[in-house]
């Protein structure tokens, strides 16, 4: 699978290579500003120092020359030497392009037959020749006078300024990226059925209209949630009367096998009804507690005995949970179990790495692959399950929103028993 760069590293490293390539760019453009009078400076060095070393060498008596030479050497640490045939020589590199430069320059004022080397007979330097009468000389000037290499200090600063804009540079991708991390983390928990707190409403106007209007979109969905609850709530509440009164005049009815089925008919309008107001006051008004999960569980499965459900419960399992909507979880999927399985039902807790996993698993027909998260959606009844018209398809749909209020979930795989496993992860 490819991955992909979040945002901050693809701002920053964006932010870096616009301020190194403007540094590179800044130090091209210096360089090239400064080559032609860096060049003009060094052949003036080099021919104010060939003409004043001649000069003296011209005026000085014979006798007092090698005093005088000694005196450049030791003083100056300029070294005259007289040129020989057998000089090995080093010639001036191409580059830097200054001393190219510079050496048209200076043969321009000393004459076209100057010749340079940077090394001659294994001694480093700047070789200059110049010539007395037919004699020819080499004037040895010292490399660091002609370089200017950048003090150390000059790149401790440069150093310190590119760390300053690469601190700034993070700081900027940082400061866009925070609301969008904020945004992706509120439209999470708002997929997931909870009501993220409202964002703030500042920083840049874009980003500021962008977390007012998905607000608004939370608070909208809140009170529409709450309107669709109260509604099926009331209304659920109200089908109780007509069909508490229905009940009664069917058992008083003489006819036996209408009565039966009048009973049976309202009983199972009744579930429909209860399983309706289930998922209405599914909502967040229970206090989490410490509970003991494994009586909790061993509680609820004592109501299925009849059904001889298998245990594979973990003791001493505690969390801090709300009690009764996991109740009202497990006896859903058990009701599912006794409905749709095939007569066989295990049930399973344990503790594994901060979750407590709950599973009820049968020997039934299963749900297709295709078709489990669907059929976790609200009023969904699968077409294995409409022969049996007395659901209302909420009981996988009660068990996902109690494990989401739990900050969990619930998963739908294949049991090992040949049906279903529904496993609710708190």
């Amino acid at each position: 699978m490819k991955q992909h760069l979040n945002l901050l590293s693809r701002a920053f490293l964006l932010i870096v290579v616009l301020i190194v390539l403007s540094l590179y760019a800044s130090l091209t453009i210096f360089r090239h500003v400064q080559e032609k009078p860096r060049a003009q400076q060094m052949a003036q060095l080099v021919a104010t120092v060939v003409n004043l070393t001649r000069a003296a060498v011209l005026s000085s008596a014979p006798e007092w020359r090698a005093a005088l030479l000694e005196e450049l050497a030791e003083a100056e640490g300029l070294q005259v030497q007289m040129a020989e045939s057998s000089d090995v020589l080093e010639p001036l590199p191409d580059h830097p392009p200054e001393l190219q430069m510079m050496a048209t320059q200076v043969r321009a004022m000393l004459g076209a037959d100057t010749r340079f080397a940077t090394e001659r007979n294994g001694i480093p330097a700047l070789w200059v020749s110049f010539f007395i009468g037919g004699e020819e000389f080499w004037i040895a000037v010292p490399s660091e006078r002609m370089q200017h290499p950048p003090s150390q200090q000059l790149l401790l600063w440069g150093g310190v300024v590119l760390l300053l804009a690469l601190l700034g540079a993070y700081l900027i991708a940082r400061q866009v990226v925070r609301p969008l991390q904020r945004l992706a983390f509120a439209a999470h928990q708002l997929g997931q059925g909870t009501v993220p707190q409202a964002l703030p409403e500042d920083g840049a106007r874009e980003i500021a209209a962008v977390s007012r209007a998905f607000n608004q979109m939370s608070s909208d969905l809140a009170a529409n949630e709450r309107e669709r609850t109260l509604v099926l709530a009331g209304i659920s509440h109200d089908l109780r009367t007509p069909l508490t009164r229905v009940r009664l005049a069917a058992e008083m009815s003489g006819d036996a096998s209408l009565r039966e089925g009048l009973i049976a008919d309202v009983q199972q309008m009744d579930e429909v009804i209860q399983q309706f107001l289930d998922y209405a006051r599914l909502d967040e008004s229970e206090t989490c507690v410490a509970t003991n999960v494994s009586a909790l569980v061993q509680e609820v499965v004592q109501r299925y005995a009849n059904h001889a459900p298998q245990l594979d419960v973990q003791t001493g399992v505690h969390a801090v949970l709300r009690p009764q909507l996991v109740k009202r979880a497990l006896v859903n999927l058990l009701d599912n179990a006794v409905k749709y399985g095939g007569g066989e039902i295990k049930v399973a807790l344990k503790h594994d790495a901060g979750h407590v996993q709950l599973s009820v698993e049968d020997n039934g027909t299963g749900i297709p692959l295709a078709q489990r998260d669907y059929a976790k959606r609200p009023f969904i009844r699968l077409q294995e399950a409409r022969s049996d018209s007395s659901g209302a398809g909420l009981g996988l749909a009660i068990v996902e929103r109690v494990a989401k209020m739990h900050g969990g979930e619930l998963r739908l795989t294949d049991s090992e028993m040949g049906g279903l496993l529904a496993m609710l992860v708190l």
